[in-house]
């Protein structure tokens, strides 16, 4: 089987390496153009440009995927199967071109969270089972017929980060059987049903703002759903603040002191920050996080405990 496999981030490179060494013919790889990338913008390859050209294989790099060259590139090609992950929207003149289809793997379990931030969105929303989807590409986006899914938990203290690792490790293994499905003419298809669909747009900075009028709970979510990044933000005395770890105080069982109760007194005011020792809390609508790990504009990540090292806060709450 002649395979043209197409990704640029990190989250792409296992799949490809899968097949790789499962021993399938990849003769090109298709990623995004070099541009400048990281702190220093220093103009550099796509993860899998590295990964591809370190393993021998042929690079294609269109600016534009309706290029008349580049299609005719592919074409040349003769491939019997795109593989893609985590790539740009192909148009249908590009994923018809071989013999056994197009097929796209996306780390949710569709019709759940179709878009852009799968990953974010789940934790964002609380849901404690996610995975990844492999289906054949149609012309509305994440909408075709599905290969193969597989699920896996996502506990209560894991943030996107890490479940962005997990993933990429179980879809490579989605991958590897999603190809082997259709290299032995054995697919088993299951039509997306629309009326489960959930969206994941792509999350730009201003929706990464914490409210903390929502619940603990709520708030939790919002900012391991978006840690390491984009990471969710607030800020305190004028300056912007980054918080990647939370954890959501236990109950009146505990050793350590609970948020005030509903029948005792009113809750602090939403934002309301209090220390105690070298630990850092801040009020939601309904109770108290312990804020872990956090980092101040202009500064480095660093833990609550080293964050109020010789510092005095001088506001009662993160500024609204």
């Amino acid at each position: 089987m002649n395979i043209v496999f197409m990704g640029t981030p990190e989250f792409a490179v296992p799949s490809l390496q899968t097949l790789l060494d499962h021993r399938f013919t990849v003769s090109a790889v298709v990623t995004a153009p070099d541009k400048p990338r990281g702190r220093g913008q220093q103009v550099s390859p796509t993860p899998v440009k590295e990964f591809a050209v370190a393993s021998g294989i042929p690079v294609l790099q269109p600016e534009t995927l309706r290029d008349p060259e580049f299609v005719s590139a592919l074409q040349s090609l003769a491939p019997d199967l795109f593989v893609v992950v985590a790539f740009r929207i192909l148009p249908k003149d590009v994923y018809t071109i071989p013999r056994l289809g197009a097929f796209n793997l996306h780390a949710s379990l569709l019709p759940k969270y179709r878009g852009a931030a799968p990953i974010n969105w789940a934790i964002i929303n609380g849901e404690t089972e996610t995975g990844v989807t492999t289906f054949f590409l149609q012309e509305k986006v994440d909408t075709g017929s599905i290969i193969l899914r597989k699920s896996i938990p996502i506990p209560s203290e894991m943030n996107a980060g890490e479940l962005h690792d997990e993933l990429m490790d179980l879809g490579a293994r989605a991958v590897l059987e999603t190809v082997q499905l259709i290299d032995r003419g054995s697919v088993p298809l299951l039509n997306q049903d629309d009326s489960l669909a959930t969206p994941a747009p792509k999350i730009f900075k201003d929706d990464c703002r914490i409210d903390w009028t929502r619940s603990t709970a709520a708030v939790h979510n919002f900012i391991r759903g978006l840690s390491p990044y984009p990471a969710a933000w607030t800020t305190l005395e004028g300056k912007t603040v980054k918080i990647f770890r939370t954890h959501i105080m236990p109950d009146a069982s505990s050793s350590v002191p609970p948020p005030v109760s509903h029948t005792d007194a009113a809750l602090p005011h939403s934002g309301a920050i209090r220390t105690e020792e070298e630990r850092l809390f801040a009020a939601a609508s309904d109770g108290e996080l312990e804020i872990l790990e956090l980092q101040l504009e202009g500064k480095k990540r660093l833990t609550a405990a080293e964050f109020l090292r010789g510092r005095r806060l001088t506001v009662p709450a993160w500024d609204n």
